[in-house]
C-alpha cells in the first residue's frame, strides 16, 4: 500500500472559540495539529500527508505552519469554505498519482494510539473501507433541542435589581431512551481504497447524494452501498472540541509519554524509577 493521509484543518473551532483555535492550542508544548500530523509522519507506508487549511487564511496559515509541517512531510492545500466534505474533496485532488489508499484523520485528534492506527492500516490491506470504533457503554437518551420554558414565579427583586448577572439553569425534556445495542462511536483515522473514496465523492458532485447530513467519510461509502468494516478503536482517542477536551488530552499525552519512556528502558523497566525515565 502507498498511503496518503488527509487532515482536514479548515474548520472554525466554533465550540472552542472562547479559547482560540483548537488546532493551535498547546498540548504538552506542541500545537494540537502538529501532534496529529506527527502520528503519521514517521510511518514507512505513508507517502503523502495533506493538511487542508482555511481557504481564506492560506497566507497566514502557511506563514505560521508551513515550515513546521514541511519538516513533518506535510503539504498544505486550500480546504472548503463551508462543509467538511468540500475540504476532503479538495485534498483528494492533490493526491500523488501512485497513492493507493487514503486515510482521513481529524486534525483535532492528537493522541491517537499508534497501535490503533496499526489495526486500521492492517485491516485496510484486506478491506476497502475501514473505520475504528468503540462500543457505546453509557445510556443514551433522545432529548429536545430547546430548553423548557422557565415556569418559576417571578422574583420581586428582579423588578428592582434586574436579572443581570443572575445565573440561569436550562432544563431539557427527555423524549425517549435509545437502545444502545449494536451502537458504536466512530473515530478516525478512517481508511479507504483510493478509487472507492473518489467514487464516493463523485456521487456528491453528480447530485446523487446530499452530503449535508453525512458527518464522516464512511457515510459516503455507505451511500454507495459498499461495505464498511470496523476495528476496535480507543476510548482515549479524544477529539478536541471544547476546552475541557484539551485537559483530557493532556492526561492521555502524559500517559503515552510515560509508557513510551518505560518501554524504551527494555528489560530493566520493571525496576526503573521516574527519575531514570526522565533522564532517558
Amino acid at each position: 500500500m502507498k498511503i496518503a493521509v488527509i487532515l482536514p484543518a479548515a474548520g472554525r473551532s466554533r465550540r472552542f472559540a472562547s479559547a482560540g483555535s483548537k488546532l493551535e492550542a498547546s498540548l504538552s508544548g506542541r500545537a494540537v495539529m502538529l501532534r496529529a500530523v506527527e502520528l503519521f509522519s514517521g510511518r514507512a507506508a505513508v507517502e503523502q500527508i495533506i493538511i487542508a487549511a482555511p481557504p481564506d487564511e492560506m497566507d497566514t496559515f502557511k506563514f505560521k505552519w508551513g515550515d513546521k509541517l514541511g519538516l513533518l512531510g506535510g503539504t498544505i492545500v486550500a480546504g472548503g469554505t463551508v462543509e467538511r466534505w468540500e475540504t476532503v474533496r479538495n485534498a483528494l485532488a492533490a493526491l500523488n498519482d501512485d497513492i493507493t489508499h487514503v486515510a482521513v484523520h481529524d486534525a483535532a485528534r492528537p493522541v491517537t494510539d499508534p497501535a490503533m492506527i496499526d489495526r486500521v492500516f492492517e485491516a485496510a490491506e484486506k478491506h476497502d473501507a475501514v473505520i475504528p470504533a468503540v462500543q457505546v457503554s453509557s445510556t443514551l437518551k433522545r432529548i429536545d433541542a430547546e430548553p423548557l420554558p422557565d415556569e418559576q414565579e417571578a422574583d420581586p427583586l428582579d423588578a428592582i435589581l434586574g436579572s443581570a448577572g443572575k445565573k440561569t439553569l436550562d432544563a431539557y425534556r427527555v423524549v425517549e431512551t435509545v437502545p444502545r445495542d449494536g451502537l458504536w462511536m466512530v473515530q478516525t483515522p478512517q481508511m479507504f481504497d483510493r478509487k472507492l473514496l473518489q467514487r464516493a465523492y463523485d456521487q456528491i458532485e453528480s447530485g446523487q447524494v446530499d452530503a449535508s447530513n453525512i458527518t464522516d467519510d464512511a457515510g459516503l461509502i455507505e451511500a454507495l452501498g459498499e461495505q464498511v468494516v470496523a476495528v476496535n478503536g480507543d476510548a482515549l482517542n479524544v477529539k478536541i472540541t471544547v476546552p475541557e477536551d484539551l485537559k483530557f488530552a493532556e492526561m492521555v499525552q502524559s500517559l503515552r509519554t510515560g509508557q513510551a519512556a518505560c518501554d524504551a528502558l527494555g528489560p530493566k523497566r520493571k525496576h526503573a524509577t521516574w527519575a531514570e525515565m526522565d533522564d532517558d
